[in-house]
């Protein structure tokens, strides 16, 4: 692990101030570098986070990302925000000077002096790695949950022991950042142009997600790789045996220990459901964990993201009864079917985090009741066909908002449905969305927000949609 005191009087130029960019210029001015921060927006829009800051021996370039901070000379190190994508001309520029560009959790993995525990994949990962935390937590381990979830982990480093697990949620966005870099830079940044895997990493599924800025499954695959491709004889990776992308990963990797997590397949090494029941399996060792009846998350979904947590969890030295404990008591993760109201015989569930199609998909197979449906956002790029498809079998009535509800509305236009199709309205916003849901529903209804989309066209991310969806709902049922 590199000194942390060898940061001192390193040129660090932070890029996109927001709540991971404001950790990581904390983090680098306390320790003695010298800190910019750039961000596309003016100043006006981002005083929170100056606020944040502020008595900092921090420099502020903001509105514009200007070229002299491209200056070898006086920058070693770009850390980049993941939201930032990485083909704007002043990152572009940046790689072409032979710049190391980095990311939050790529640094962190870095310095932590403690295993990190990596969870990926296009759905699920959110709540998997939080079950994961708890798990270990729950046996007694002292757990720091982050990377793509919560609070940045950057400035708790000191906080981080070597007896303790640190498991991040990635992303895709972050884990461009953990593939190899040809960069210059000083001698203490050379392990971060290394290619670098986490000591237990995790590859839940690959299915078509965020094509808006990968363009092609093939780049969006090869960002989640960076997972396992680095991995060595000590460590151990999990992936999804139902899933074909993940699969296929699986199979090609070389390392010694892989583990596996199946809904309908026996696995050798990891974790299954057999008889009714989450089998923990080793080798000839059969382990049950928990009765599936007793596990309180909703869906499908959500028990191949408890197989998952298991399967992993166990991999980090999780106790059984501590997975049991877990996987029976964890009721969810906000904003991922969270249950935000029942009035009058009427659900109303909160499902912001389905930013595609596919995770719609799961929402809508989680319920018998009859669905009022509220989709829509900001679309990825993704094809919408299979959810139109679902949206015209269980939806009684569907209500569009936001940018893509024109093309959400072509899609079931097409989808080839019969005569008796649910009612399709555009509502433009989700606060409309709301007060004609709650017009139409009857006792026995779900009231789903399972946009489908992004919220980057109306809200800065889907916890704040899906606090908006909550508002909302608790003006119209007190």
């Amino acid at each position: 692990m590199t000194s942390l005191s060898s940061l001192a009087n390193l040129g660090v130029v932070v890029v996109g101030l927001a709540r991971e960019g404001t950790a990581v210029a904390r983090f680098f001015a306390e320790h003695g570098a010298r800190v910019t921060v750039t961000d596309a927006q003016p100043a006006d829009k981002l005083s929170r986070w100056i606020d944040a800051l502020r008595g900092l021996p921090i420099r502020f370039e903001l509105g514009a990302h200007p070229a002299d901070l491209l200056n070898p000379r006086r920058t070693d190190v770009l850390v980049v925000s993941p939201g930032v994508p990485p083909t704007i001309p002043f990152l572009r520029e940046a790689r072409r000077k032979k710049l190391l560009l980095t990311t939050e959790s790529r640094i962190l993995s870095q310095f932590s002096p403690a295993p990190v525990i990596g969870v990926t994949g296009s759905s699920g990962k959110t709540t998997t790695t939080t079950l994961v935390g708890m798990m270990l937590a729950a046996g007694g381990v002292t757990t720091h949950v982050g990377g793509n979830i919560g609070t940045p982990l950057i400035n708790r480093l000191a906080d981080i022991r070597p007896a303790d697990r640190v498991v991040l949620e990635l992303s895709s966005f972050q884990l461009e950042y953990f593939h190899a870099s040809d960069a210059q830079c000083p001698p203490v940044l050379e392990p971060l142009r290394a290619g670098f895997s986490p000591a237990i990493g995790a590859i839940l599924n690959i299915t078509p997600n965020h094509l808006d800025r990968h363009k092609t499954m093939a780049a969006y695959t090869a960002a989640k790789q960076a997972m396992v491709e680095f991995m060595g004889a000590s460590n151990t990776a999990i992936f999804g045996w139902d899933d074909p992308g993940a699969r296929r990963i699986g199979d090609e990797t070389t390392i010694p220990a892989v583990r596996w997590f199946s809904m309908e397949t026996p696995v050798e090494h990891g974790a299954f459901l057999a008889d009714g029941r989450i089998i923990l399996a080793d080798g000839d060792s059969r382990t049950p964990i928990c009765r599936v009846a007793d596990i309180k998350l909703r869906g499908a979904h959500n028990r191949a993201n408890v197989l998952a947590a298991c399967a992993i969890a166990h991999a980090a030295g999780a106790t059984v009864s501590a997975m049991a404990e877990v996987a029976t008591t964890f009721s969810g993760v906000p904003h991922r079917l969270e249950i935000v109201a029942r009035k009058d015989g009427v659900q109303y569930i909160n499902d912001s985090i389905a930013t595609s199609p596919e995770r719609m998909i799961a929402a809508l197979k989680s319920f018998s009741e009859p669905i009022i449906l509220l989709a829509g956002g900001k679309d990825k790029d993704l094809p919408w066909a299979d959810a139109a498809d679902w949206m015209h079998q269980r939806a009684k009535h569907i209500l569009l908002f936001g940018a893509a509800e024109d093309l959400i509305a072509r899609a079931l236009a097409q989808s080839g449905a019969s005569g008796d199709s649910p009612p399709v309205e555009l509502c433009h916003t989700l606060e409309a969305a709301v007060r004609r849901a709650q017009s139409l529903t009857q006792p026995g209804d779900v009231v789903l927000l399972s946009p489908g989309g992004t919220s980057y066209d109306a809200y800065h991310d889907f916890a704040a949609r899906g606090e908006h969806f909550r508002q909302l709902v608790t003006n119209i049922t007190g």
